[in-house]
């Protein structure tokens, strides 16, 4: 009788600390895995996408617009006209400049042909002075009259080359008249109508341009990087490009560019300018696109890795092994906010406890993978 009343308490107390026991702690775990990893540095504020050659035109001169031979949206070529704006004054005295030169040009001709002639006078004469056929006067001023005939030859060809020099100056005021596109691309802004007076900037003072020209083959992107992580780059580092108006689609690019200064204001981390070199691949680009960037300063490949939100304390991790949690301690290398490199502590395979946001994870818990 005794006997069942001790196996009776037995069982009573054995199920009381079953029921009692301590349940294991659902927690979500990660395999170590072998993989790549690299080291990133990210921009401080938003970069923007830029074009490689961004021209906003304006006339030096002030004038009347005339003609405008573009609109909003047009692709020019290098060199093509713009907008003019009234110039049939200077035209005209292109024309009177045209038509000096020509008359200086023909002045020119005839001044050298007689000049040429009265050479061929003077040497005739100094021959038939020898055969006693003509006199030393006749002589000297058959030479004389050579010489000047020289002069005036030379003289008209310098009112040839002061001719020209007048078409030359009357095209220059013309150009300024003209407006030209220095390179190809697209025309993003006309500020101008047909009859409006079109005014210089005075110095100092930023008025709208004429016309806003974007090179739309070529791209970069402008980025502010911590004045911390600046002296890790280099130029040609690879760079990943994420633009907010084409999600899941990053696009590859290399640094070009490191400013040689810190950009320093008021109320703002100290920054490093960085523009990155892009390829627009099938999506159009925009001048302006909000861009993020992920320069690649190293790289590792075939490593242990944990994802960074397992690791607490700068060098812990909870590993689950049969049903509890052991603490680790490891040996970091490579990290980003997404992963981080164990040189020590793990193993492939093993589980290792997500513990970003958990604060009642302890060593020798039972727990189980959820």
């Amino acid at each position: 009788m005794k006997k069942w009343f001790v196996v009776v308490v037995i069982l009573v107390i054995a199920a009381v600390f079953y029921w009692q026991r301590p349940q294991p702690v659902a927690v979500t775990t990660v395999n170590v895995t072998r993989a790549s990893i690299s080291e990133k540095v990210t921009n401080t504020r938003a970069g923007s996408v830029m074009a490689c050659q961004r021209s906003k035109l304006s006339v030096p001169i002030g004038g009347q617009v005339v003609d405008i031979f573009v609109k909003e949206g047009d692709m020019v070529s290098q060199g093509q006209l713009l907008l003019s704006l009234f110039n049939q004054d200077i035209q005209a005295l292109l024309t009177q400049a045209e038509a000096s030169a020509s008359a200086a040009t023909l002045n020119r001709q005839s001044q050298c042909i007689l000049a040429d002639a009265d050479q061929r006078e003077a040497n005739r004469q100094a021959k038939l002075k020898k055969s006693g056929l003509s006199t030393a006067e006749m002589v000297d001023m058959s030479e004389s009259k050579a010489r000047a005939s020289e002069a005036a030859c030379a003289a008209s060809k310098a009112a040839e080359q002061v001719a020209q020099a007048s078409i030359e100056l009357q095209q220059a005021s013309l150009s300024k008249t003209q407006l030209y596109a220095p390179f190809a691309g697209i025309i993003a802004e006309v500020n101008a109508e047909q009859g409006e007076f079109a005014t210089p900037s005075p110095p100092g003072i930023p008025t709208l341009p004429l016309v806003d020209l974007i090179d739309n083959q070529c791209y970069y992107v402008s980025a502010p990087i911590d004045e911390v992580d600046a002296s890790a780059l280099t130029v040609g580092m690879p760079v990943a490009v994420h633009l907010d108006a084409l999600r899941n689609q990053p696009l590859q690019g290399q640094v070009r560019r490191i400013a040689p200064y810190v950009y320093a204001m008021e109320k703002q981390a100290r920054t490093v300018e960085v523009e990155v070199s892009i390829q627009p691949g099938d999506s159009p680009l925009l001048v302006g696109y909000s861009a993020d960037v992920e320069i690649v300063t190293r790289q590792a490949d075939n490593v242990l890795r944990v994802p960074t939100e397992a690791i607490f304390n700068q060098n812990q991790v909870f590993v689950l092994k049969d049903g509890q949690l052991q603490q680790r301690e490891i040996q970091l290398g490579l990290s980003n906010w997404q992963f981080s490199e164990v040189k020590r502590g793990l193993n492939e395979n093993e589980q290792v406890v997500i513990t970003a946001g958990r604060s009642d994870l302890q060593a020798g818990m039972a727990a189980v993978s959820q």
